[in-house]
């Protein structure tokens, strides 16, 4: 027992020393990080501000983050390109803007008809997901490393001029979608454009685009969407969650210590849980003041959702033909789903009575 003792002591001393000379070797971390949302939009931009004032605070001086506002340093879609080159040391963004350069990364961002955002968080955390992202970056060629670091909770289905009636109504419509869903609606003859979201309402308003999705109501709100067209369509189909990531550029990781890393990995945990507080929390109440406004607050019908469900696996099974990494995320995701129902749909009570 002595000798067992003796060795355990011994080794917890070794440990602890290698920490030590580990964290008095590293360099403090000075990173610059641009976001793609302004930090006032409550659980999409707040996040990015709220870890960055952890991490300085929690570092004690270790590591500073200067958050850059929207365009103020480097475009929304150029944040992974600027932080792989080192550019700047970090950036927080919806990776799913980046599907042209890395097809895979959607399936980390939104999913159309996919998992709902505690569902995404436990395959995340537990299913491997955070293992696969990094290795989908590196695929690809990019030098960064990705920190899931903020969700929210179902945007809606979008801004429009009248209901949805059919399907059909999306052929030739003028549309800001994102990612996956926006190829589902392309696939229907819509003409779909990506636009940074402090520039739908101007796009609304001159009509250069005809409808828009872009968050959920305690954002949408803030943009003013309700002051130009008074549709406002549910589910949120195509973005059941939405996640945001801290990138930090490759070599600048690498460098950390394990205090630092452990540092940021908190921050963004704890991000994760800000965020999706704060939508949760808000989004009723703003969604009630929307419809006493005026707003039509309208469901798109059932049987319109099974066919864009049905379009989905189609666009779903085409990225998963041409991209290896896509399938193979993708494959991982629908496993996981598929057993996750059986506890969703018993476990958690039916709104109607919660009412």
């Amino acid at each position: 027992m002595k000798a067992g003792k003796s060795l355990f002591l011994s080794t917890l001393v070794a440990t602890s020393g290698l920490l030590m000379l580990d964290n008095a070797m590293a360099k403090d971390l000075r990173w610059k990080m641009p976001v793609a949302f302004a930090t006032k939009l409550p659980g999409l931009g707040a996040p990015a501000a709220y870890v960055a004032d952890k991490l300085n605070v929690a570092s004690g001086g270790s590591i500073k983050v200067k958050v850059y506002e929207p365009k103020t340093l480097v475009p929304p879609f150029e944040i992974l390109q600027s932080v792989s080159d080192g550019k700047v040391g970090a950036g927080y963004t919806w990776i799913g803007y980046d599907q042209g350069k890395v097809p895979a990364v959607p399936l980390f961002a939104a999913v159309p008809f996919g998992l709902k955002p505690a569902a995404f968080a436990g395959w995340y955390y537990y299913g491997g997901g955070h293992e696969m992202l990094q290795e989908v970056y590196a695929n690809k060629g990019f030098n960064v490393h990705a920190q899931l670091c903020g969700i929210i909770g179902p945007e809606t289905a979008g801004w429009y001029k009248q209901p949805l009636k059919g399907l059909e109504d999306y052929k030739g419509m003028k549309i800001r979608f994102a990612g996956l869903g926006g190829k589902v609606l392309e696939k229907l003859g819509a003409s779909v454009t990506m636009l940074p979201g402090g520039e739908l309402f101007q796009a609304l308003e001159k009509g250069t685009i005809d409808a828009t999705e872009f968050s959920m109501p305690a954002i949408d709100k803030i943009l003013g969407f309700n002051q130009i067209v008074k549709n406002n369509l549910f589910p949120g189909w195509h973005q059941p969650f939405t996640a945001s990531y801290m990138l930090i550029n490759g070599d600048e990781w690498k460098s950390a210590s394990a205090q630092q890393k452990a540092l940021v990995e908190t921050a963004c945990t704890a991000g994760v849980l800000q965020g999706l507080a704060e939508g949760e929390y808000k989004n009723g109440a703003i969604l009630a003041k929307l419809a006493a406004e005026g707003v039509n607050i309208g469901q798109i019908p059932m049987p319109i959702l099974k066919q864009l469900k049905a379009v989905t696996n189609e666009v779903l099974a085409e990225q998963a033909a041409a991209d290896a990494d896509f399938k193979r995320v993708l494959e991982s995701q629908q496993a996981f789903q598929k057993d996750y129902v059986v506890w969703d749909e018993r476990a958690y009570l039916s709104t109607d009575l919660m009412k």
